[in-house]
């Protein structure tokens, strides 16, 4: 039974319980496309494996902690090779563009697209967009080969590079359309895989057959549904430097305290996993769980007691935490220019004031504090060997996905398996650290800080958390 609860959705639903949540594919509007063997077939890297086509009926669970009456639950098709194309290798003109923010991991993907495409499908015109979604009508573009991307994973930001803004979907249509491409790969986080949704629909609209395919990428690693996005284990990685750094000139002087912001506009997971990979952290602060300074059980007598006890303590906070304590409610300004970024507070610098002046009226102890920003250092550099072969992995599976005429879609790790999981979801919100399920628990333990929170904030928030587990459950672990 096909139910379409939005405009095109793709929407399955058994007796069982069980949902697939489908992509769209070029045969939905363009009728009677013709289909070629893979080439995978005759590749000779592919012939030792057993079974390298992905089965038409391949799923993967969105939640694989059940009960035994459970209803199976929801579905993403599963990434992976097909045993039918529906593009010809010699007519296949793809483009790459990458838009927002650096982040680790961009050159990798652009190159395993490029190569993939290559080596696997005897793709031979692939076209970097630059500078992002203006490369399209500003006609700014560069050829990419195997040659020309052989080594630019072991360098930091994007050889096509990137901005904020400048989307126009009717121009950038027109000029897909006028250049006669037929696969668009989009690097992107939050915002550009909406705008990549909006390329999609007028793509449909128009008849055209072309894929627009989606790769998440943010070190924030808020887009929701998959496990994680590319840059995220790198970011954790670098940030500990930062950490390191803080916690060193913090050993090393009387009353020592190391602050170190960290990236996390509205979602904390950087500031928490490096955290929890340190266990040098003292106190971790994030969007999700708000905290107050003054008075019992606030931070500043937490950071007190800790001096006390150790003589030394770090601080690490994301740049979303606290804003609503910087001018008494959220202080959000927008930038100027072609980016819709929104201007945060700097609250490590405020929150370091802060600590300053109290311990400066007090006048009982001496402080030493030192803070650190590494947000530019951490986003600019080249990945590292676990997101190299993510990277790698989601770059060959958005590949495949195109070739197998799938459309409209991001791919991304479900559970530990990749799948082609539609626009619509990734877009439907930003996710978040539950600060009521075991991750946060554990940090708990590891810093042994307190909660921050009166008991009203917390059972007030009860019913927020539950919802946020339910749409987002791959934060429960």
């Amino acid at each position: 039974m096909l139910d379409c609860a939005k405009p095109h959705d793709k929407i399955t639903t058994e007796v069982s319980g069980f949902v697939l949540e489908d992509v769209p594919h070029l045969s939905d509007y363009i009728p009677d496309l013709p289909t070629y063997p893979d080439p995978l077939q005759d590749n000779p890297s592919y012939s030792v494996v057993a079974q390298y086509y992905v089965h038409v009926d391949d799923t993967v669970a969105q939640q694989i902690v059940v009960h035994k009456n459970s209803p199976r639950g929801t579905h993403f098709r599963r990434a992976g090779p097909a045993q039918k194309v529906y593009f010809d290798s010699e007519e296949v003109y793809a483009c790459i563009v990458t838009c927002g923010g650096l982040c680790p991991g961009l050159n990798t993907v652009i190159r395993e697209i490029v190569c993939g495409l290559y080596h696997m499908y005897g793709v031979h015109k692939v076209l970097g967009i630059e500078g992002g979604y203006p490369g399209f009508y500003s006609r700014n573009t560069v050829p990419l080969t195997p040659k020309v991307v052989n080594d630019i994973h072991k360098r930091g930001g994007t050889i096509i590079g990137t901005s904020y803004g400048g989307h126009d979907t009717s121009k950038i249509v027109d000029s897909i359309q006028d250049r006669g491409i037929n696969q668009v790969y989009i690097l992107g986080g939050f915002g550009t895989q909406m705008e990549a949704a909006m390329i999609f629909e007028e793509v449909r609209r128009r008849g055209l057959k072309v894929a627009v395919v989606g790769i998440p990428k943010t070190i924030d690693n808020d887009i929701p549904v998959i496990d994680k996005s590319i840059g995220f284990d790198t970011a954790v990685e670098e940030a500990q430097r930062a950490i390191n750094s803080a916690h060193v000139e913090a050993e090393s002087a009387e009353n020592g305290i190391g602050v170190v912001k960290l990236m996390g506009r509205y979602s904390g997971f950087i500031a928490m996993y490096a955290t929890l990979a340190s266990r040098d952290v003292d106190c971790c602060l994030i969007p999700e769980s708000p905290f107050y300074l003054e008075g019992p059980g606030g931070l500043l007598e937490f950071v007190e007691k800790r001096l006390k006890e150790q003589g030394h303590m770090v601080i690490v906070i994301a740049e979303g935490a606290g804003q609503e304590l910087l001018s008494g409610s959220p202080s959000i300004a927008y930038k100027q220019g072609a980016s819709a970024d929104k201007i945060l507070p700097d609250v490590g610098l405020w929150l370091s004031q802060k600590i300053k002046d109290h311990f400066a009226k007090l006048q009982k102890m001496a402080i030493n504090l030192k803070y650190i920003d590494p947000t530019y250092m951490i986003r600019a550099i080249p990945s590292n060997a676990s997101d190299n072969v993510f990277c790698t992995l989601l770059a060959q599976s958005a590949v495949h996905g195109a070739m197998a005429g799938y459309t409209g879609f991001t791919v991304g790790p479900v559970n530990g398996r990749n799948c082609y999981i539609p626009f619509h979801l990734i877009n439907e919100g930003e996710k978040r650290v539950v600060i009521t399920d075991r991750m946060w628990a554990r940090l708990l333990s590891s810093t042994h800080q307190p909660s921050f929170l009166y008991q009203k904030d917390i059972t007030g928030g009860e019913e927020h958390q539950t919802s946020e587990r339910q749409n987002h459950p791959e934060t429960a672990d």
